[in-house]
């Protein structure tokens, strides 16, 4: 289903907001697609977002996971809000290895508060992607309280 942002100004919104995230400037995330309801992340994989088995640990996969589902949710609200998850379910499907994780997110349905959102994390080496992990979730707008994200 295609959405239509409310606020023409969303793109600088997401950028400006995703540049404020120490954290996810820290594990390396870059914006990579955005669209009205649509949200990839991109980050390398480097040996200290490893667990113990060589894999991504699921901690970094949640969150590269959630950041692209809040902002695919945040696309659409009105300007001067902000966004913020409420909750969320991360299925594992199995390890995440490779050269670079890409999260994919979208919006399944826009509320005025609450935003039903998905999202998958998927492991790329060269041309080959696997999905390793998924997400569901419910993102909150904030709205009239000084926030931008």
């Amino acid at each position: 289903m295609p959405f239509e942002a409310q606020d023409p100004e969303y793109e600088r919104r997401v950028r400006e907001s995703l540049a404020k995230q120490s954290y996810m400037a820290k594990l390396g995330v870059k914006l990579v697609r955005i669209s009205p309801g649509e949200v990839h992340l991109s980050l390398p994989v480097r040996d200290d977002l490893l667990q113990q088995h060589d894999n991504v640990h699921a901690g970094v996969l949640a969150s590269a996971m959630d950041s692209a589902a809040g902002y695919a949710a945040f696309t659409l609200m009105p300007a001067g809000s902000g966004v913020v998850s409420v909750e969320f379910k991360v299925n594992l499907l199995e390890p995440a290895r490779g050269e670079r994780i890409e999260a994919r997110a979208r919006v399944v349905r826009s509320g005025r508060t609450l935003s039903s959102v998905a999202a998958e994390a998927w492991a790329i080496t060269g041309s080959d992607e696997r999905l390793v992990a998924t997400l569901s979730g419910t993102m909150m707008c904030l709205v009239g309280r000084g926030v931008s994200g």
